[in-house]
Parts: C-alpha cells; sequence; structure tokens
C-alpha cells in the first residue's frame, strides 16, 4: 500500500509539472504567433499631398528634400521559437513529441500490472483487494484522460488525453481478466456483463479519443494475460477472454474504418494461437478450444477486414488462410479426432460462402480445398484412420456440389467442381488403398470421371474454354486410375492408352488450344510405367554399338514390350497425324515416339531368328542385319520419293546408312569376321545388301551428297561382288591372285560407269571420281598386278587395260569436244 501510495504521488508530481510547463510552453507560443502576426501587418506611408500640375511649374531641377525621419524598425520574428511551435514531422517531432507521451500510458499500464503483481507476490493485499485496486487504477487513468481531455493546459494536445484513456481501458481490461478468471470472485455471468461493459466504454472512449487510445488498449489488452500469468485460471477463461476482446476491436476497426486496428487484432490473435499451441504441447485437452478460437479467429478476422475498407484481396484473404493453414497444424495434436474435422470443415464452409459472396475469396477456396488434401492424407496414414474417411466423403461433397452447382458462373467455381470431385478421392485412394477393394475403387472413381467429364461438357456448351482444361485432366486422371483397378499392373499402359486416345478426340471436338497439349499426360506417364523395358533398351544399344555380336541377350520379353510400350507409342504416333496435338511438346514427344516404335520395331524383328548363340550368329547374323538396314533405307527412300514425312524419312536413310558403315564395314565385316552370306554369285546378301543401298540412294533426287554416297557403295557392291565369287559364302581368307585382278577389272568398270553416268546427266562431280578411280586402277594395274602376273595374264590384263583406257579417252574427248548445251537444273544445282 506504500508503494502504491508512493506511486500516486510521484505520478501526481509529475502531472503538475508536466501542466506547469505547457503553460510556460502555450504563453510562449502565444507571444511568437503575437511578433509573427506584427512582422506581417503592412506598413502604410503617412499620405502625401497631391503635386501641382506639370503645367503649373515648368520643369526644373530641384535639391532633394532632407530624408524624412525613419520610422522606428520594428522587431524581427524570431525564427527559432516559430520553429518549436510548430515542429516539423521528423526524427525529433516523433522522439520529442509523440513517442514520450505513448509510451509514458504503456508505462502506466505496466506499472498498475507490476504493482498487482508484486502486492501477490509479497501478500501485500488479498485477491479482492488487489482487484479493486487494479479497477480504481483504471478508473482513475480513464477519468484523467477526460480531464486532460478538457484542461486548458492539455486540451491542444489530445495526444495525452489519449494516451491515459488507452491505458485505462487496457487496465480495466486486465481488471476483469483478474476478477473472473484467476480470482473467481465474480461469476462467469456477472464477468461477461462486465466485460461487455467494459467494452462499450473502450469503444466510446475510442471514438472520442481516436486511434491512440484503440492502439493503448490493443496492447494492454493482448498483454494482460501474460502479465497476470496465462494458464492461472486455465486456457478456456483466457480464451473467451480473448474472443471477446477480439470482438470489440473488430467492431471498433469496422465503426471507425480502421483497417490497421482489425490487421493489428488479427496478427496478435495468431501469435496468442501459436504462443498457446507451444505452450499446450502436452495438454492436448485445451488443444480444441484453442481451435475453436482460431476458427472464430480466421472467419471474424476476414470479414473485418472486407468491412473496413481494406482493398488488398490478398490481405482479405489472409486470415482464412492462416487459419487453415493453423487448424491443419493443429490437426496431428487433436488425433485428427471428428472435432479437429469439425473445426477445419466450418472454416472451410465459412470461406465458401464468404466466395459465394464476393469472389474476391476466391483463392481462399482453393487454398482451403489444397490444405484440405494436406490434412486428408496426414489423417489416413495413420495407423488410427478414424474419422478421416467419412471426413473425406463430407469434404467431397461440400467443394464439389457447389462447384457443380455454379460451375458457369465464375472460373473458380468450375476448378473447385473439378478438383473437389477428384482431388479427395484421388488422396484416399493413395494412402488408403486397403479401405476398398480396388473395383470399388475404380467404380467411384469412374462415377467422379463422368461427374468431370459432364463438367467439362458442360463448359463447351456454355462456350467458356478458360476452365475446359482443368475439368477434362480431373476428368482423365480419375478415368485413368479407376480403369487401372480392372487390369493387372502389367497392363497399366492400356487404360493410359484409352485415356490419350480419349484425350485427343475431345480436343479435336472441343477445339481449345490447351486441350491440345493433355494426351502427352497420360503418354509420359505411360513411359514412366514401362521404365525398365526402356532401361533394357539402353542397354541393348549400348551392348549393340560396343560390339556385342549377341544383343538377343539383352533384349526385353517381347510380351513385356508389348504390354507396356506397344499400345501408347501407337496411339501417339495416330496423333501425330493431327498436326495440332501435343502443342509445344509436339517434336520432342514425337521423336520419343518414333524412337521406341523403331526399337520395337527392331525388338519384334530380332524375335524369328533369336540370335542367341555364335553358331547362330555366323549363320544368320549377317542376314538380319542386311535385312534390318535395308528396312530402315527403304522405308526413308520412300517417304523421300514421296514428299511425305520427309524429316522422319531422312531419319530412316541416315539410320540405315550408318548402320551399314557401323556394322557391315567396321565392327562385323564379313571379311574379317566370319558370317555367312550366301555361296551363288551376284544372289547372295553381301553383294544385294550393298547393291541395294547404292539404288536407293542413285534414285534420290540428283544432290551431290546423295551423289558420294551412291557412288561410295557402287564401289563397295563391286569390292563385295569380286569377293565372294572368289571365296563363296564365308568372305574370310587372304587374297588370291585371281581376285586381285578381279579388284582390277571390277574398279576399270566402275570407272567407266561414273564416267557415263558423269557424261550423261552432265554431273561434273561425277566425272571427276570416275577420272581419280581410273588413275587408281592404272596405278594398280602397273604397280601392283603387274607384279603378281607373268606370261600369258600379264599380256591379257595388259591389252585388256589398254583397249578400256583408249575406249575411255575416246569417249570422253568427244565429250569434251562437243559443244555444251544448256546445263539441266540438276547440273546447275552442283
Amino acid at each position: 500500500m506504500i508503494g502504491f501510495t508512493l506511486l500516486l504521488a510521484l505520478g501526481a508530481v509529475a502531472f503538475l509539472l508536466v501542466l506547469r510547463r505547457l503553460k510556460l510552453l502555450e504563453q510562449e507560443l502565444r507571444r511568437v504567433e503575437s511578433l509573427i502576426a506584427l512582422s506581417e501587418t503592412p506598413v502604410r506611408s503617412p499620405p502625401r499631398e497631391m503635386a501641382p500640375p506639370l503645367r503649373a511649374a515648368p520643369p526644373r531641377l530641384r535639391e532633394a528634400p532632407p530624408p524624412a525621419a525613419a520610422p522606428a524598425p520594428l522587431p524581427e520574428p524570431l525564427p527559432e521559437p516559430a520553429a518549436d511551435s510548430a515542429p516539423r514531422a521528423g526524427f525529433e517531432s516523433l522522439v520529442g513529441g509523440r513517442l514520450p507521451i505513448w509510451i509514458g500510458g504503456v508505462a502506466l499500464v505496466l506499472a498498475g500490472f507490476f504493482l498487482v503483481r508484486y502486492s501477490i507476490e509479497n501478500g501485500l493485499l488479498g485477491p479482492a483487494a488487489r482487484t479493486l485496486l487494479a479497477a480504481l487504477f483504471g478508473a482513475a487513468l480513464v477519468a484523467a484522460s477526460e480531464a486532460a481531455r478538457r484542461a486548458p493546459q492539455t486540451r491542444d494536445d489530445p495526444r495525452v488525453a489519449q494516451a491515459l484513456a488507452g491505458a485505462g481501458v487496457a487496465s480495466l481490461y486486465a481488471t476483469l481478466y483478474l476478477a473472473a478468471a484467476l480470482y473467481h470472485l465474480i461469476a462467469p455471468g456477472a464477468a461477461f456483463v462486465a466485460m461487455l461493459a467494459v467494452t462499450a466504454a473502450a469503444l466510446g472512449l475510442s471514438l472520442r479519443h481516436g486511434p491512440p487510445t484503440a492502439a493503448m488498449a490493443l496492447v494492454g489488452g493482448f498483454v494482460a494475460p501474460l502479465i497476470a500469468g496465462f494458464d492461472a485460471a486455465g486456457i478456456g477463461p483466457l480464451l473467451v477472454y480473448l474472443t471477446l476482446f477480439l470482438a470489440a476491436l473488430f467492431g471498433l476497426a469496422i465503426r471507425r474504418g480502421w483497417g490497421w486496428l482489425a490487421l493489428a487484432a488479427c496478427v496478435a490473435g495468431f501469435g496468442w494461437i501459436n504462443f498457446l499451441a507451444v505452450a499446450l504441447g502436452g495438454v492436448p485437452g485445451d488443444l480444441p478450444a484453442v481451435g475453436a478460437f482460431t476458427m472464430l479467429l480466421a472467419a471474424g478476422a476476414s470479414a473485418a477486414f472486407a468491412a473496413t475498407g481494406i482493398a488488398s484481396r490478398w490481405l482479405r484473404i489472409a486470415p482464412l488462410v492462416a487459419g487453415l493453414v493453423q487448424l491443419v497444424a493443429l490437426a496431428p495434436a487433436l488425433d485428427f479426432s471428428p472435432l479437429a474435422w469439425g473445426f477445419y470443415l466450418v472454416l472451410a464452409a465459412a470461406t465458401l460462402a464468404l466466395t459465394a459472396r464476393q469472389p474476391t475469396y476466391a483463392p481462399a477456396s482453393l487454398a482451403a480445398l489444397a490444405l484440405l488434401l494436406v490434412l486428408e492424407g496426414l489423417a489416413l496414414v495413420q495407423p488410427d484412420r478414424g474419422f478421416a474417411p467419412v471426413a473425406a466423403g463430407i469434404a467431397t461433397l461440400l467443394f464439389a456440389l457447389p462447384g457443380h452447382g455454379w460451375a458457369l458462373r465464375e472460373r473458380h467455381w468450375a476448378a473447385l467442381a473439378a478438383a473437389g470431385t477428384s482431388g479427395p478421392l484421388l488422396v484416399a485412394h493413395a494412402a488408403a488403398p486397403d479401405l476398398l477393394a480396388a473395383w470399388n475403387w475404380g467404380m467411384l472413381e469412374l462415377a467422379a470421371a463422368a461427374a468431370c467429364g459432364h463438367l467439362a461438357w458442360r463448359l463447351h456448351r456454355a462456350a467458356q474454354p478458360a476452365m475446359q482444361p482443368a475439368a477434362t485432366l480431373a476428368a482423365g486422371l480419375l478415368a485413368a486410375v479407376g480403369l487401372a483397378q480392372f487390369v493387372p499392373v502389367s497392363w497399366l499402359a492400356l487404360p493410359l492408352t484409352v485415356v490419350l486416345v480419349g484425350l485427343a478426340l475431345w480436343a479435336r471436338v472441343a477445339r481449345v488450344p490447351a486441350l491440345f497439349v493433355l494426351p502427352a499426360l497420360p503418354f509420359v506417364a505411360a513411359l514412366i510405367a514401362a521404365a525398365l523395358p526402356i532401361a533394357g533398351f539402353a542397354e541393348l544399344l549400348f551392348a549393340s554399338a560396343t560390339g556385342d555380336r549377341l544383343p538377343f541377350a539383352h533384349l526385353p520379353a517381347a510380351a513385356t514390350l508389348l504390354q507396356s510400350l506397344a499400345l501408347p507409342v501407337a496411339a501417339l504416333l495416330a496423333t501425330l497425324l493431327d498436326p495440332r496435338q501435343l502443342g509445344r511438346a509436339r517434336e520432342w514427344l514425337g521423336g520419343t515416339a518414333i524412337t521406341l516404335g523403331l526399337l520395337l520395331v527392331y525388338a519384334l524383328a530380332k524375335q524369328p531368328l533369336a540370335i542367341d548363340t555364335l553358331p547362330r550368329f555366323v549363320a544368320w547374323g549377317f542376314v538380319e542385319r542386311a535385312l534390318l538396314t535395308q528396312a530402315c533405307l527403304a522405308a526413308g527412300w520412300l517417304m523421300l520419293k514421296r514428299q511425305r514425312l520427309p524429316r522422319l524419312g531422312g531419319v530412316l536413310l541416315m539410320l540405315g546408312l550408318c548402320r551399314f558403315v557401323w556394322f557391315d564395314l567396321v565392327l562385323f565385316n564379313p571379311a574379317l569376321v566370319a558370317q555367312s552370306v550366301g555361296p551363288l554369285p551376284l544372289i547372295n546378301a553381301a553383294f544385294l545388301h550393298a547393291a541395294l543401298a547404292a539404288f536407293w540412294l542413285w534414285s534420290l533426287a540428283p544432290a551431290r551428297g546423295f551423289r558420294a554416297a551412291a557412288a561410295l557403295f557402287t564401289l563397295v557392291a563391286a569390292l563385295v561382288a569380286v569377293r565372294q565369287a572368289t571365296h563363296g559364302d564365308l568372305l574370310t581368307g587372304p587374297v588370291s591372285t585371281g581376285e586381285n585382278g578381279g579388284y582390277s577389272a571390277i574398279l576399270l568398270g566402275v570407272s567407266g560407269f561414273w564416267l557415263w553416268r558423269g557424261i550423261a546427266a552432265r554431273h561434273h562431280d561425277l566425272r571427276l571420281a570416275g577420272l581419280g578411280l581410273l588413275t587408281v586402277v592404272t596405278c594398280k594395274v602397273f604397280l601392283i598386278d603387274a607384279a603378281a602376273l607373268d606370261g600369258l595374264l600379264r599380256i591379257l590384263s595388259f591389252l585388256g587395260l589398254g583397249v578400256a583406257l583408249i575406249a575411255i579417252g575416246w569417249g570422253y574427248g568427244r565429250f569434251l569436244g562437243s559443244p555444251a548445251p544448256a546445263a539441266p537444273e540438276s547440273d546447275a544445282a552442283t
């Protein structure tokens, strides 16, 4: 009691000193204002006599009259006191003029709180006396605020009254908390009535004194339970106190249009929620009350934000999203009980109701659905799922029914319809597949797919393309998962293919550009499901390219390939016929599908011979390889000839040529690696293989690159013909004398063919190649062949070479001597 008396005495002395100082400042201010007014008064010169007309007094020079006595100078204004009387808004004004008053008000509140706490700790007063002391202190502060508002010394500065009123309101709130929750001095009903009275007083004082009083009341009201001990009387009374206090603040904010007050109250409320959630981690019995408080705070704050005129849509929906997140965080501590689900579903329903009234809250509804899926997944993975399956069904109806009903009104309702129909069901299936039998899941998902498909059709009929992709995607996803329940896992590609085809056909009907991209999704899903066979293909390609003679051992099983890849690849290749399909992903998905298609054909083509041993490789390795290469060359040639899919045709032709060079000339050259090519001259696999390759190239457009490749493969075919004629079925072995002469003869013929073709078609490059080969053959005969021959064979060799050279020279000379006709377009191009 002595400490309290001393504190009041000190406060009174300080208050008198402040009043005296304010009086002196007021007198000084009035003096300065009078000086300023005097300095701004215009000085009037005494009236002068009318000067006589100029004609009455002829102009003459007169002496200047003596200067009149100057009036006494006015006192100059003093700038420094004027600056003191109206300080500029800045650091000096804030720290020297505003903060001290506000901090002083907070200090008064804290002084009263700590005074009561001191009396408790030292046993100086009983509960009733402490409560009465706190009430008198709060009432004294409120009375002081009214006195300061009316007193001549302080009425010109409303901040003093504002600070005192705010401190008094905060003290009264704390007093009620002490009396009702901590000491139980008054019954709950009386405490509620008293709380309403204090709230009314706080509203009135805030309306009378302005924002600073409201800010002081906010600070004091939220800090009071911490000073008194937040858990002294239990969490329930504390939350009731916080709820009523927040309601008062929101009401004041709405009445005065103070959005800042509603925002500050919301932030403080959520701060209390998180504080209590951490503090009550080991006392889950009090957490349901925290959940209820969270639900009320989120809904009330969002409504208050809108009513106070906050324009930002993200600020308006922030309390709802924060409340939903808070409830998701509290749910595990509440063991995902029906009460926890009830809190969340009620707040989600409130969010949907606000969205129905004002589309600004649409993002909050979508966030509520997303957080619901998180909450559902967390609940369903628990050993005891409890109420979660029922809550998932209720959540589906909560979001899907209004979404489907109002889908044509706004885009967000269509999004809620699609996501609300598919999301909870798919999450439940993924998190708890053992809840239902597979066919039950399938039936539910197909029914949901039909609902989403009907939604897409309604949007199409209403000419609303914006949400058609979302509805279509939901329908396709549900259909794929639902159909997968009726087939074995190895046939997962079948439902994905059905969905792929359905999405492609629907895109052609709806003609919405975004829909043409959707068939890519089931195809990618099919590729992911077929990861193992695709990895087997990669292993096969590596083994084959590095010289493994038995790549069949690395080939995936044909049945597995047909089940996992054949259907989706064929379906995607069919969709490529429509140039609108797949959008920007068309090139890389099309390339992937074509590559996989070629690998599938390759795998199927290797099945009949099944070369899995070295003897079978010797017997059939070259034949199988030649057939595969010729298939690529023939397909590419046909596409390029008909100008259908020319890019694919070029790829196939290049693939065939690369296979020929890498496998038949480098890795598995039959002259070096024993492989059967056939015993008949000219009718064997080796010669036909090279000759057909040359034919495909010769018959294509007369571009220089094709002619060079055709000439090269013609040379290879000629050499193979000589080799096979001298060695038979197996081309391995040394080069004999007859074979060497055969090479010279056949190369001489090839050079003559090149020269004839170059002259007939007027291809300069081909003529040069023929002359070059002729030079090489001539040098070979004179330098190599002649040394290996003697007698009649040498004579015949030189005789044949001479006749051939004379004929070639005669024909080429006639060509050079004849006038050159106009070059055809093909030659001009070369």
